[in-house]
């Protein structure tokens, strides 16, 4: 195997024998076996769509399978194996659908094993190494992760009934792209561009569907404690996975709570009317192994950010999962019907069997500064800004993870002068969402917009802001970009940024090891994006 599309890769370069996320050699190569294929899809749905033709179910099996291989989404090899055999069936319903036949010497539109033995053997051979020149597999592969990103955001849009026909061909167009020899460097990193723009439509069309289906996020004081009753924990970031599953735990006795990227659907209202859902237990995604032993009830994970439990773990039989995630040790909950909701009744029965949760910590945490709130609050804003009283916001927004080096990220906050504020949206947000940062004139000094992708929300806020102050360019607010990344969803964010014209934002806490030399150069010398180095090094850079 080869892979390093995470934060965490081995070494910063790449996992050879096992993923450091947990995924094995196996999973691997047939993830990179289902992207081989969607790579195929993508040249004829691309020339079915130069016939003025559509096939939405090619499109929705498309954005499915790029979110199955993002990061600690989905183990299950099972899983892989059943989904690349659809993989041909689609493949087929596509050309069937061409007024003219295809011609293509790729064998991503010919192959069509059906043993395991069989897929592996041709996953060894259509893997990220097999893009000899460097810096064309680099920008080939940061274009993937880019458009696994978007499709991730766009799976939850359609979800809620919400979907954009030119991201699904965006999508394809760019992965047909990678096939493509005659690409030069410079037309990649013109499509990685791109590829930023359709991130902010693509969570510019998740922010209408979130906010239109449940409300505009309000300011929240989210609890931390527990009640004496059986519960479900609800993982990753799905809200049409927290509707049902409210809607059929109210009256049933059993309690719902939200764990890492979740905690977000407390600040939506139409979620505040479940007298049973209580609070948020626990802290971000890496913190599960005992956060999920403490917790003794069921989790579901609606997306990714699972991690393998340990072999010793009480809590493994307790789990399931749903949509494009999985794991194999785990029970999966099958998609919903159309127009109807999952079923999520073997979940309700199996929480009361289960022991009340373990109290970990009480309190209270703040959230819900989405756009909608944050505009609301304009004018105290500004005037805190144009009185000194607030003297810079620093955007630290992105990813958690398990490496050491991210307490830096918790000793900036604390360091953070206090006449800053802190903009975060993500599940970075728990390095420092619980400390005690205090406020600037009643506003809170960390302004939680939500989840990853209402990292939007910050962007909005920032474009704003801009007009308020009539300044010419977004670059010129008194806002500081230190973001922590760790998967695709990461990578998209930051790409639209990027495409927004964002500049000097400082990534870490490693760059990714997916950029070759040359292209990290492109990107520093263009976009002025950086490492972070020391907390006092930097405060002295941010600061000054």
């Amino acid at each position: 195997m080869f892979c390093y599309q995470c934060q965490e890769t081995a070494l910063g370069k790449g996992c050879t024998v096992k993923g450091v996320c947990g995924k094995t050699a196996d999973v691997a190569g047939l993830q990179d076996l289902l992207i081989y294929l969607l790579k195929g899809i993508s040249k004829l749905t691309v020339a079915l769509r130069a016939e003025g033709k559509e096939l939405p179910e090619a499109n929705k099996f498309i954005i499915d399978g790029l979110f199955m291989t993002i990061t600690n989404a989905n183990f299950d090899k099972e899983r892989f194996v059943t989904k690349i055999r659809e993989a041909y069936t689609i493949r087929e319903r596509v050309r069937q659908s061409l007024g003219k036949e295809y011609t293509c010497s790729c064998d991503c539109l010919s192959f069509a094993g059906q043993t395991l033995e069989e897929m592996e053997a041709k996953a060894a051979t259509v893997g990220i190494l097999n893009t000899q020149n460097e810096d064309i597999r680099s920008l080939r592969e940061l274009l993937i992760y880019g458009v696994k990103g978007i499709a991730a955001y766009a799976e939850h849009a359609y979800n809620l009934g919400f979907e954009d026909p030119s991201i699904s061909a965006f999508i394809q167009e760019a992965l047909v792209a990678t096939t493509n020899d005659a690409l030069t460097a410079d037309e990649l990193t013109g499509l990685v561009l791109t590829c930023g723009e359709n991130g902010v439509k693509v969570m510019a069309l998740l922010d209408t569907a979130n906010t239109s289906t449940y409300g505009h996020p309000e300011i929240t004081k989210v609890n931390l404690g527990v009640r004496n009753r059986p519960a479900i924990l609800i993982s990753g970031h799905d809200l049409r996975d927290m509707q049902d599953l409210l809607e059929q735990t109210e009256g049933t006795g059993v309690d719902v709570y939200t764990h890492s990227e979740m905690l977000p659907a407390h600040y939506y209202p139409a979620f505040k009317k479940y007298s049973h859902f209580v609070g948020n237990y626990g802290s971000s995604w890496w913190k599960q192994t005992s956060d999920f032993e403490s917790f003794n009830g069921v989790i579901l994970f609606t997306t990714n950010c699972i991690v393998p439990p340990r072999p010793n773990a009480t809590y493994a039989d307790r789990v399931y999962t749903t949509g494009s995630s999985g794991f194999g040790a785990f029970k999966h909950i099958a998609d919903r019907p159309a127009g109807g909701s999952k079923d999520f009744s073997a979940l309700i029965e199996h929480a009361k069997r289960c022991a009340p949760p373990t109290e970990i910590e009480t309190g209270e945490i703040v959230g819900g500064f989405a756009h909608n709130q944050v505009f609301a609050l304009a004018d105290k804003v500004v005037d805190a800004v144009k009185s000194g009283a607030i003297r810079k916001f620093f955007v630290m927004a992105g990813c958690d993870g398990r490496m050491k080096d991210r307490n830096y990220y918790t000793e900036f906050a604390e360091q953070l002068p206090k006449d800053t504020v802190i903009l975060t949206a993500g599940c970075a947000k728990y390095r420092y969402n619980k400390l005690p940062l205090g406020d600037i004139g009643g506003i809170p000094r960390v302004l939680d917009a939500g989840q990853c992708n209402d990292s939007y929300s910050l962007v909005v806020i920032a474009l704003k802001l801009k007009e308020i102050f009539e300044l010419n360019d977004v670059n010129e607010l008194p806002i500081a970009y230190n973001i922590a990344w760790y998967e695709q969803k990461a990578v998209i964010v930051l790409l639209a940024l990027l495409s927004l014209g964002v500049k000097n934002i400082h990534l870490g806490p490693t760059l990714p090891g997916f950029l070759s030399p040359n292209v990290a150069k492109v990107l520093v010398d263009n976009f002025g994006i950086a490492g972070i180095g020391t907390v006092d090094e930097d405060m002295k850079l941010f600061l000054s």
